[in-house]
This record gives C-alpha cells, structure tokens and sequence, in this order.
C-alpha cells in the first residue's frame, strides 16, 4: 500500500482512561481503560511510551442491543462538545443521570478523561448538575506523582489558579486569569472559556491548557452510524490528488470493484444543508484552532467532500469510477448507484487515512453498520499491520463476534457491556476473566460466559400471546 506520511512525534495524543458516573445508564462508576496489561503479546499494539506510559492502540466493546455501549461513546462524546460547544441552554445544562433510581435522579455526574497530549500525561475532570459544574480540574499525571494545574469547587466557591498565576508573573496577566476565573460561568467549564476568549493574547504561559484543549478539538474524533458529516483528513498538505490517490488504493483493498473516485465542484449554498449541521461542520474547518482540512458530508444517499478555502467552505461531489469490460472506458457512478456496503467503506476511508498518518483517537459507534463481517475485520487487520510505527486509537462498539478472536485482538483490548436487571450497564474486560491466550473465545461469548448477549425471555409465553390473538 501507498505509504501515507506520518505525525510527527509531538502530535501523539491518546487516551488513557474515561471515567463515568451516573450518566444514561452507567449509574455507578465505570472505568475504560486502555492501559495494557503484563502480557506480552502483540507488543505492536502498544503505542511508544510517554512519561513512561504506554497505552493499546485498540478496543473493541461488545454488548446487546440497549446494553449500555452506545451510552459509553455518548458519554464520551457529551464531554467533548461541553469543553468544544459549551453548554447552549441559558443558565442550565443537559443533564442526562440514570432515570431508573431516585437518589441518582438527584445526584451529580462525573467524568474524568486521562490523556497524552504534547508529550505529556494530563487528568481533566468535571463534576455537574442540571444547574452548575459543581467540580472541575487539570492535573498533570506522572507515575510519581500529580501536579495540579487548575481546581474549581464552585460548592466551596474555591478557584485554585496558583500555577497558572507562578506561570504568568506579569500583573496584567495575572489580572485577567482571576478575572476569567471569577467570571467563568457557572453552567460552563473554565476549560470552555479559555478556548472561547481572546486568552491567547493575553496570557502567554498557558501550554498545558492548549494541549488539552488540542487534544478534544484535534485529536479525539467521533463517529456515530447515522452522523451525516465526519472529520476526515487533517493534514494541510494533503490535496485533492493525493487523496484521490489513497481513496483508490483503499477501494481497492476493500475489493469494492471501483477503480478510483472523481470529485465534480458543488455550490454548498444549495447543498439544502440543515443549519444546526452547517454550524458544525464550520466550527470544525473554520476554526482556528481546528487541523480540519477536509470532511465527509452526506445528504441522502450522496456524498460530498467538504473542505476549507480562505476561509470559505467548498464542497465536491464524489463519484466512482469503475473500469468497463466491453472496452477502454470508464464509467461514472453516483453514490445512490453503490451499495450500502460501498458508501459505508468510502465514509471509513477519511478514518483510516488518519489513523494511519498517526496522533489520532477515532470512537465509532456500531462500525458493522452497512459491512459485511469480513470487511470489518479487514479494517482492523490493515490497522495492525500498518500500525507498528504509528500511535493512533482505534476504539469501537460492535455486535461484530467474528472479531472475538485473539488472533486479531489481544485479551485487554475487548471489553464487553451488559445491563443487568435493574437497567444498570456494567463494564468488563476480557483480561478479568481466566481465559487462555490460545482459547477461541467467540463461542463462550455466545454461551454467555461474558455478557453482554441479549437475555432472550420465554418462548412459550410468546406462543401462547399469538395463539390467543389467532383465536380472538
């Protein structure tokens, strides 16, 4: 495969560890961890140490249906727009806690996010309400000890800045820090605020904080099934020729019978684009602090790549090219001419081009979704293989058990989330259980030995409901 240039070693950003409490149906604390074991198996799949941290490079979370896997990605995800977006409501936030408990209805949430980001290992958390992030802090993180960065307690009504305040010793700069401390509201993270407000201008010793924020903005990338627009490609440098290049080679690979890809020019403007989704896609092009260069977007059944030009949107129509049998030509197909399976795999391809350059920590939400079985596998399998010299996350839910194989996965990277009967979803990795490193585990996954399978209820009463109605 065509070698696709690499991050440079100071971009490596990868997650560490989320921790969760009381949000949709994690009512007590869960920790998904991506620290690896003391197993030595496929040491490829552990990234190059940072602060004497290394982490895996993949995680796959099986479960059932409404088992709480999703909700993990969610939950994920509802952090990273809080710090990016910010809380819209006026004067509240979109407080989501286990509805099936009444002391939790009451109680607050909690997430923490242990990350490496700028060659450096960092702990942000918050604590929230419907009313106020009652919580919030940074802490740098090494295997000795914690420096704390910045702590706000709003109960307490206590705002620890002290480090920033030794990092910038200037009177000017230490005024407007207490400032923004002091006016930080109280529905929006003080990490939101920073990235919000002309700091930069201002302040000038702030690295830890923009590494952080880096982090959520340019390395963290989520993907759910039904999203209509995904982050692609993030190099500057890339151009329409070099990503024709890669689409093709990948298109290939997947043995889609496309040859290679045409891209026409579209008005945006008459895309029929839905505001809230314009909105987004341009804080993520437009944004100054984005490394963005190009997006998919998909309206209907077509698919277009977004891009920034000075500052302005463009888009282009993506077409297939397949070569004919009968003489030298080629024919051109719109996205509504291939397959579901086919426009899946072209929405991955920005993904894989991303993990393979390095630096990056992509969560897909149900990547089976559309592909056949095989082709999932495949995505994984080209990810090992390439990924020996690139440090990137590749972090999935599926009910894909063909990839329940420690053949493709080691024992630490699969996890697996069931509900148990009070609504309750519970986290486990494979590593808890006794399983040898030799044993094919997709058949007592089945069985039940690790959850995370439906719990079918009883035939006969099913039975007798249709009898009845037949009856009737």
């Amino acid at each position: 495969m065509h070698q696709v240039k690499r991050q440079s070693k100071q971009c490596i950003g990868m997650l560490i560890r989320y921790t969760v409490k009381n949000y949709l149906s994690f009512k007590d604390e869960v920790v998904f961890s991506m620290l690896p074991s003391k197993g030595t198996l496929m040491k490829e799949h552990k990234t190059h140490p940072i602060k004497g941290i290394s982490v895996l490079k993949a995680a796959v979370a099986f479960g059932a249906n409404a088992s709480g896997k999703s909700n993990l990605i969610k939950a994920i995800a509802f952090g990273q727009n809080m710090l990016i977006r910010g809380n819209t409501g006026v004067g509240f936030i979109d407080y989501q806690p286990f509805r099936l408990d009444e002391d939790s209805m009451k109680d607050n949430t909690k997430m923490e996010y242990e990350i490496q980001a700028h060659n450096k290992c960092y702990a942000y958390g918050f604590v929230f309400n419907h009313n106020r992030i009652e919580e919030e802090w940074l802490y740098e993180i090494n295997k000795k000890k914690d420096s704390l960065i910045f702590e706000r307690n709003t109960f307490k009504n206590t705002f620890n800045i002290d480090f920033l305040l030794k990092n910038n010793s200037e009177p000017e700069q230490q005024q407007f820090l207490r400032f923004l401390a002091k006016a930080t509201p109280e529905h929006q993270l003080f990490l939101h605020e920073i990235l919000t407000r002309n700091i930069q201008s201002n302040v000038s010793h702030i690295d830890d904080l923009n590494a952080v924020l880096d982090w959520f903005i340019n390395t963290l990338k989520i993907i759910f099934p039904n999203n209509a627009y995904k982050p692609g490609v993030t190099l500057r440098a890339a151009n329409d020729k070099e990503l024709k290049h890669y689409y093709a080679e990948l298109l290939r690979y997947f043995d889609t019978g496309i040859s290679s890809i045409t891209l026409n020019k579209s008005d945006i403007d008459k895309l029929d684009i839905p505001t809230d989704l314009l909105r987004i896609v341009k804080e993520d092009l437009l944004n100054p602090n984005a490394h963005n260069a190009y997006g998919t977007l998909k309206i209907g059944r077509e698919i277009y790549l977004v891009s920034a030009d000075n500052k302005q949107l463009k888009a282009q129509k993506l077409k297939t090219v397949h070569e004919m049998t009968s003489a030298k030509k080629s024919a051109f197909f719109d996205m509504n001419d291939e397959s579901d399976g086919t426009l899946r795999i072209i929405d991955f391809i920005p993904l894989i081009i991303d993990l393979l350059k390095g630096g990056k920590v992509f969560l897909v939400d149900e990547i089976e979704r559309s592909l056949h079985p095989n082709l999932v596998y495949n995505i994984f399998e080209l990810f090992f293989a390439q990924c020996a010299n690139v440090d990137s996350q590749l972090i999935v839910s599926t009910h894909e058990s063909s990839l329940l194989t420690q053949k493709l996965l080691r024992k630490d990277e699969i996890w697996f989330v069931s509900k148990d009967r009070t609504g309750v979803s519970q986290l486990n990795s494979l590593e808890e259980y006794r399983v040898r490193f030799d044993k094919e585990i997709r058949r007592s996954y089945m069985l039940g030995r690790f959850k995370g399978i439906p719990i079918i209820g009883a035939k006969y009463q099913i039975d007798q409901l249709i009898n009845n109605n037949k009856e009737e």
